[in-house]
């Protein structure tokens, strides 16, 4: 589908809007964003911004109002359901906020499953990919027997093992401490950077934003560059 030589994502002018009339809620107000192959992208801002909006119309979970959306080079303008299905399966990789690992599978397991429903890149080697996100010793595990931090290494590495282009990760640090939230955010760092794979986080988290390339705000809809908020000296 695409080469590593054009954008993971590009959203063209993209607006949202939720309900009707009076009760018409603008989640995105005409919105530009161009995610580099190996890029990673962090977006900050209160809740209720837009930045899950944001998340889920660059994962063709639900199409904009307005504006254009690109995965890889494809438009996904005009594509039918199924063929949404499939751009997200193949070329879209998810990391949420708890893992949302299946209880039944063991880790290795649990990055097997997405490569049986079929893709025409070669994935990744799971045993490999395990190890290099620091799981191995844990394969035999299922999700009950592993701690925050240990889960969402493992769904890190699901998302990774189809060779996505593009990366979308919903608040990865919401229930970690200090130091694996760093691990967590310092492990996806990494693998964008070594793999190509763009890749957009959503975050709360303001001490885990120097792994990141580049950092935005999100406010009432509305993306712009991150200015750091500095202590005034009296």
């Amino acid at each position: 589908m695409s080469a590593k030589d054009v954008p993971g994502l590009v959203l063209d002018s993209v607006t949202l809007e939720h309900g009707d009339g009076e009760e018409m809620v603008t989640a995105l107000d005409n919105v530009s964003l161009v995610v580099e192959p190996g890029e990673f992208v962090a977006i900050v801002g209160p809740s209720g911004s837009g930045k899950s909006s944001l998340l889920a119309v660059a994962g063709a979970l639900v199409p904009p109002t307005s504006g254009k959306v690109q995965v890889g080079g494809v438009e996904l303008t005009g594509m039918k359901p199924k063929e949404l299905t499939r751009l997200r399966r193949d070329h879209i990789g998810f990391v949420f906020q708890s893992g949302n690992l299946v209880p039944a599978l063991t880790a290795l397991d649990q990055l097997r499953l997405p490569i049986t429903f079929g893709k025409k890149v070669e994935p990744r080697d799971p045993a490999t990919l395990l190890k290099e996100v620091g799981m191995d010793h844990r394969a035999d595990r299922r999700p009950h027997q592993l701690s925050g931090g240990e889960r969402q290494r493992v769904g890190i590495a699901r998302a990774l093992v189809t060779r996505p282009d593009l990366l979308l990760v919903d608040e990865p640090t919401a229930a970690l401490d200090r130091q694996r939230s760093q691990e967590i955010v310092g492990l996806l760092a990494r693998e964008a950077h070594e793999h190509g794979v763009a890749t957009v986080m959503v975050t709360h988290d303001h001490d885990v934003l120097h792994h990141c390339d580049r950092v935005l705000s999100m406010v009432d809809g509305i993306l712009s560059e991150y200015v750091p908020q500095t202590v005034s000296a009296r």
